[in-house]
Order: structure tokens, then C-alpha cells, then sequence
């Protein structure tokens, strides 16, 4: 049977390549995986310090059950060039830092103790994707995925591809394609596959088998009754076990799949045949300090607020394939997924493009069974148009997987349209600061962006992100108009009916190279800073939910009189998903305002808009009045379901530490999250001071440990390094110190 063994613990660790010597390093460092082979500072470093070689080795025992059996080391990724090494024997190869590989260990493992190295590089390497140009964000070395050791019989199951044709039927079926390994070229005389699906409660619904006599096998499931459909709304999953037999023996995995149909046309897009408007954000997968190498709970963290807190239905994968902790999370909890190959606007020799089409067959056969993915991106982002590099990218994409639609991302107009949908990162809404004669428009017409003379199934990729920055200490009419503009350019995605939705640039701020960002080596783009504190950005997603989903009241303000050019606090935004806002301050009356649906006809929840003439004589603000404390209290259906105070003299008041989680697992990592609030609750937008974060118990740092606010708070990441209790302490010099504790458990997370 089929084992799988976490490989993560032990590994030695050093710069710089020492060879293939059967010899462990004795003065490198112990690490374990997830490792980020050069820590970073949060801002202004060399972004050049991990463009090195690096040497990662490992000793083990080679178990003696595992005589006539296969074995291989699974990388999930390391980043870049990677070469594995045996016992001083060369196995394997793998350029690509995005997907996985094998390196396979059978032939070549000693009776007793064996010795891993691999060699990575971090270099930029032009022969490769996403590399040989400037690149809008940073590629982390080290191997920075997990790593598993594989024990099979000498047949085993190699991959599957399950696809449900039928998914709107009241019969439905799943058709499994399994590729079978024998590298051992045995004789499969008498073997067969076994299937048996179940629901999420472990509950059988079917099972079959068929005979196997060759490297695939073909085999499906008819006429299944109560199932389930996969949605946004209520993601059901189901488990397919596959049961080899063979006279090598007998392996089994199970695969997670849902059943649903995606369909990308001139109406938008349609999930399971209900036509639903796309609204999300890109995301990087990079963390401040240690990059790509945080791992399982930090990728799954990340879909839960891309999908709970921001409230989208869909994320882009900007610009590789991320990890597969948070694809799974995504398929968990609903997320749709627009999954893309590594690469950024440029295009290399043929060899180069010879290595990204392989990168679209690693991806799609990677993820080909998540249902979250609905779309393929299989064109370099922002790329020029070359012809037949894209042609065979969309042939072998079609090849693999005829089930979801196929795109590639562009920021130029006329593009050739090869793939199914043309996507397109549309930055018109701020060229109106670059030409004067250009009027503030948030969206191009699709025709005058494809050219052609028809309607074709259309998507917006990115818009605003670079366009305006907005750090999450800038001031307070910056992000008002930050703000505005995500809420333009959704209003206008929302409506026309011939866009299927619009993912905005991007959910996070990240690290970047030079020649991007504002000279920190940060991209400030997001709506969340890097710590996923929330600019008032992001509610302008989060406030398009229904209250049933959770009710939104954010008024864009620091409530203060004297941050605005002219003072006061007008125009404001009140960003919210209420019927009715309701605002008392001092002895004005109360006054009651409802969403501006004149402004922004086409949201699902338009923000209200206050505005000067609102208040004649009495703007908020007027030099001479006394600053007054404020309420806002939004209503439902005509009851008052939530309340927003802001103070006239706010001071710091209280030191607040949350964790994501208080209990983990040894291996696992955890975001905390320090703020400095006033008398009501309220972060204080400006406070930078410093504060120290001290650590007792079973876990690890991530970054230094005496920090400096940024606009009221700092983030910070845990990754405990054993079993039991991680008692977390920060502490401020005006308000003493406050406490977590966080318990973690014994044991490796399996996969």
C-alpha cells in the first residue's frame, strides 16, 4: 500500500553549492521546510541577496520493507533550478519554481543511511519563465514548499484527471482517466482499478471497476443519484478512492472533486448554469521577511479573508500557480479561481517558450481536479501578442482539460484572440492624469479594446492597482479617492452586461524589485497592506455582500478636522451594505441618508455619499467649531443592525493582540495582529511607535522582534516548532504589555 511521509524535518542548510559528496554538511544550519533561503527586510534591502546557489541535505535510513518498492521524493516547489542529488548520483532536474516534481529514488538508495542534496538557484535565469526581464514582484529562493516521501508498490497510480459531463443531469456520472507508472515494467496480467466515490461524510455512492493493462486506464461511474453540486454558495465535495491491483500489489489514493459545469459566454459567466458576475482580486503569494516559505495555515488563511473578509467569489493566481493549500481551501470554501502560468509581460527565446508551454501542461495536470480553477491562463501576462508561441499554449491547454474555458491576460488593445475569452487589465481609470483630453472613464468598451467587430466572452483582470497607490498610512483623502475608484470601476463592471466580472489589482501589498513600488521595495497596490490589515479600500468589496453574509458600515474618514485640504470630513463615503445610514454628531440633528444609487446605479450595495451641501452652514469642520464625537448606526430593514463611534479626542487607549488561531499544529504558523486603539475601538491611523514582541514556548519568529507601527498596527507570524503552550507578549511603552497564548498540538499536518 501507498505511504506518504511528511519529508520536512532535518535538513542542513548553507549557501553557496558544496557538490554532490556523500558527506552531510557539518557546518551548515538545521532547518525545516517551508525555508526561505535569505530572510528580507520588510523594506529598502538588495532584492539581489538570494540570486545565489544554495545547498539543502538531509540524511534518513532507508527502511527495509521498502525492498522491491518505489520510492520518490515529492517537492510541491522549490524555487529555481533545481537539481536532486542521491547519494553523490544526479536524479533529477527541475527548473520551474511554481510546480511540482519527482525525484525518484529507487534505484539508487543505500541499506541503511542515505544522503539527500539538493541544489537550488536563485538566480534570475534567463532561459527560463518567469525570468530575462524586469519582473513587478520578487522570486523568493529556497525550497519553499513541502516536501514528501513516496512509498508505493512497483505499480502505483501516477495521476488521474476526473470530470463530471453531466453535472446538471438528474443521473449524473464521473469519467476518471489514471495514469498508471511501472518503472519497473512488470507484467500487469490480471490487474485492475477499483473505484468508489463518496460524499463529504464518508457516505458511499457508488463504486466500479475495470481491467488495466497498460500506462492508462479509463473507467466511469453511472447513474449516480443525490448528488450534490459544487457552488460558491455550498461547495460540496466528494472523494474518489482508486484502488490498484496488480501482481506488484495494491495502491490507493483518494482524490477530492466536485461536480459542476462552468461556462464562460456572451451573457458572463455561468456556474452551473446561473450566470453570476465575477468581483475579486489578484493575490501574491508572499509573506513580509520570509517570502514565498510560509506554509499550509498562512495559504489557507489567505483564501478565508479573500473570501470572508473581502467577500469576492473569485481570486487570480498573479502570476504562477500558488500553492496547493490554498487551491484545496479555495475548493473548501467556495472561491473560484483563475489559475495562470509563471511569466510577466516578457516573452523569450524558443527554448524559453519551449519551457512555458510545459508549465502550462505541469499546471493544468497539477489542478486539473479542483473545482474552484474555472479558468486557465495560458498567455504571459501583459505579453505582446506572438502567434505561435500562443497557439500551441492553447493547443496543449485544450488538449489536457476540454472542461473550463482558457484565457491569457493583456493590457494592449487588438490583441489576437486565441484562447476562449479575452481578459484584459484595463488601467483607463487614472489616464485621465496622464492626458489631459481624456475624460475619468473606469472602463473601455469591449469592442474598442479586442477591435473586433463582434461580442466575445470578456473578463477585466486587473484595474487600478499601480495606477494609485495608496500606502495604508496615507492620508485621509487619497484613500477616499483609492476608494472610489475600486467602486467605479465594480459600478461599471456590474454594469455591462458584456463583461463577466472584474478582478482588481490586487488584494495585498508585496515585495518588489527596484525598479517598481515606491522606492521601498514595495508594491503599495493592495487593498490590505502585507500584513492583511485592511485599507478602507477594502471594503468597498467587502460592503457588496448581503447583510445576511455580514453587515458593513465603514465611513472613509479618520474622523479628525484638521487631515483634509480644507477641513472637515465632507465629501464622505460611508461604505456599506445597509438600506439606511443614520449620523449624529453634537447637537446636529440626526440625520438619515441612503446609498447614492445616482452615482453608482449598478452595485449591489452603492455606498453613501454625504456631501457639503448636505450640511449648509454647518460643514463639519468649520474653523471655530468645537470637534464633536460622532455615531453612524446603519439600518436593515428598517432596524438598526450595527453602530460606528468616532471620538473628537482620540488617544491611545488600549494595546490589542489577535491571533488567527489559538490553537495550531507543531509545524504550522500563525498571523497576530498589534493595534494601538482609542477610547472606542478605533485603530489610530497615525501611531508608528515601536513595540516588542517577545516569544516563550515551542515556536518561531518571523521577522525581527522590535518593530514600529504602521498606521496603528504591525503583523506578525508564528511558526511553532513543537508541541505546547506559546505564550505571545507585545508590549508598548505607554501601554504596558498584552498577552496570547496559543496552544500547539503534537504532530505533522498530513497531507
Amino acid at each position: 500500500m501507498r505511504t506518504l511521509f511528511p519529508f520536512n524535518d532535518g535538513w542542513i542548510f548553507t549557501p553557496g553549492f558544496n557538490g554532490t559528496a556523500t558527506d552531510a554538511v557539518v557546518d551548515g544550519t538545521p532547518v525545516t521546510l517551508p525555508h526561505n533561503a535569505v530572510d528580507l527586510p520588510f523594506a529598502y534591502f538588495d532584492e539581489k541577496s538570494y540570486c545565489q546557489e544554495f545547498t539543502y541535505q538531509k540524511r534518513f535510513v532507508a527502511d527495509s520493507s521498502w525492498a522491491g518498492k518505489e520510492v520518490s521524493l515529492v517537492f510541491d516547489g522549490a524555487m529555481a533550478d533545481s537539481v536532486v542529488y542521491i547519494n553523490g548520483q544526479q536524479v533529477v532536474a527541475h527548473p520551474d519554481g511554481y510546480t511540482p516534481f519527482e525525484a525518484r529514488l529507487t534505484t539508487h538508495l543505500h541499506a541503511g543511511e542515505n544522503i539527500i542534496t539538493v541544489k537550488i538557484d536563485g538566480s534570475e535565469n534567463p532561459a527560463i519563465p518567469p525570468f530575462g526581464a524586469r519582473l513587478d514582484y520578487l522570486t523568493y529562493a529556497g525550497i519553499y514548499r513541502e516536501v514528501w516521501l513516496r512509498v508505493t508498490d512497483a505499480v502505483y497510480i501516477e495521476n488521474c484527471k476526473i470530470e463530471t459531463p453531466n453535472a446538471l443531469a438528474d443521473l449524473k456520472s464521473v469519467t476518471l482517466t489514471a495514469d498508471i507508472a511501472n518503472p519497473q515494467a512488470l507484467d500487469l496480467t490480471n490487474s485492475q482499478l477499483e473505484i468508489v466515490l463518496r460524499d463529504a461524510n464518508g457516505q458511499e455512492k457508488g463504486r466500479t471497476q475495470a481491467a488495466v493493462s497498460g500506462t492508462q486506464a479509463h473507467i466511469a461511474l453511472e447513474g449516480l443519484q443525490d448528488i450534490e453540486l459544487w457552488d460558491i454558495d455550498n461547495p460540496a465535495l466528494y472523494i474518489l478512492t482508486l484502488t490498484l491491483t496488480t501482481p506488484a500489489g495494491v495502491d490507493e489514493t483518494a482524490i477530492r472533486f466536485g461536480f459542476r459545469t462552468v461556462e464562460f459566454t456572451l451573457d458572463g459567466f455561468s456556474l452551473n448554469g446561473r450566470i453570476i458576475k465575477l468581483r475579486g482580486l489578484n493575490r501574491h503569494q508572499s509573506f513580509p521577511y520570509i517570502g514565498y516559505a510560509l506554509g499550509r495555515a498562512a495559504q489557507e488563511r489567505d483564501a478565508d479573508i479573500l473570501k470572508y473578509e473581502l467577500k469576492l467569489n473569485i481570486a487570480r493566481t498573479s502570476h504562477y500557480p500558488q500553492s496547493r493549500w490554498f487551491l484545496d481551501r479555495c475548493d473548501e470554501i467556495g472561491l473560484l479561481v483563475f489559475e495562470e502560468i509563471p511569466g510577466w509581460q516578457h516573452i523569450g527565446n524558443v527554448a524559453w517558450q519551449k519551457a512555458s508551454v510545459e508549465n502550462v501542461r505541469q499546471m493544468i495536470r497539477r489542478d486539473w481536479n479542483h473545482p474552484s480553477i474555472v479558468i486557465w491562463g495560458v498567455r504571459i501576462n501583459e505579453s505582446k501578442d506572438n502567434h505561435d508561441f500562443y497557439e500551441e499554449t492553447n493547443r496543449v491547454a485544450r488538449a489536457l482539460d476540454s472542461t473550463r474555458a482558457i484565457s491569457g491576460v493583456r493590457c494592449i488593445p487588438e490583441s489576437e484572440l486565441l484562447e476562449d475569452v479575452y481578459s484584459m487589465n484595463d488601467f483607463i481609470l487614472g489616464m485621465e492624469e496622464i492626458d489631459g483630453n481624456r475624460p475619468r472613464t473606469a472602463l473601455r468598451p469591449q469592442k474598442e479594446v479586442t477591435g473586433l467587430n463582434k461580442l466575445v466572452p470578456y473578463l477585466i483582470t486587473e484595474f487600478n492597482g499601480h495606477m494609485f497607490p495608496t500606502k495604508i498610512y496615507d492620508h485621509e483623502q487619497r484613500q477616499a479617492e483609492h476608494v472610489l475608484r475600486h467602486l467605479e470601476v465594480l459600478d461599471a463592471a456590474y454594469g455591462d452586461p458584456q463583461v463577466a466580472g472584474a478582478i482588481g489589482w490586487c488584494a495585498f501589498d508585496y515585495n518588489t524589485h527596484k525598479d517598481f513600488g515606491s522606492g521601498d521595495r514595495i508594491c503599495h497596490h493592495g487593498v490590505m497592506d502585507m500584513f492583511r490589515e485592511p485599507k478602507f479600500a477594502a471594503y468597498a468589496y467587502a460592503s457588496q455582500c448581503e447583510p445576511s453574509e455580514g453587515v458593513i458600515l465603514k465611513p472613509v474618514t479618520f474622523w479628525t478636522r484638521g487631515e483634509r485640504n480644507h477641513g472637515g470630513v465632507l465629501p464622505l463615503i460611508i461604505l456599506t451594505n445597509c438600506d439606511e445610514v443614520v449620523l449624529e454628531s453634537g447637537s446636529l440633528p440626526p440625520r438619515h441618508f441612503a446609498p447614492d444609487r445616482k452615482r453608482f446605479p449598478h452595485l449591489p450595495h452603492a455606498p453613501v455619499m454625504i456631501y457639503r451641501e448636505d450640511y449648509p452652514g454647518q460643514e463639519f469642520g468649520h474653523w471655530g467649531m468645537g470637534w464633536q464625537d460622532v455615531v453612524f448606526t446603519g439600518y436593515v430593514d428598517g432596524k438598526p443592525v450595527t453602530e460606528v463611534r468616532f471620538v473628537a479626542n482620540p488617544v491611545a487607549s488600549q494595546l490589542e493582540l489577535v491571533a488567527d488561531n489559538q490553537q495550531i499544529v507543531a509545524g504550522d504558523c500563525v498571523r497576530l495582529m498589534a493595534r494601538i486603539l482609542d477610547q472606542v475601538g478605533n485603530k489610530l491611523p497615525y501611531m508608528f511607535e515601536p513595540v516588542s514582541i517577545n516569544i516563550d514556548g515551542p515556536a518561531e519568529l518571523v521577522g525581527p522582534s522590535n518593530v514600529s507601527l504602521s498606521a496603528g498596527a504591525v503583523g506578525f507570524w508564528l511558526i511553532a516548532r513543537g508541541p505546547g503552550d506559546i505564550v505571545v507578549n507585545v508590549s508598548h511603552a505607554r501601554l504596558g504589555t498584552t498577552q496570547v497564548k496559543i496552544a500547539s498540538t503534537a504532530g505533522e499536518r498530513h497531507e
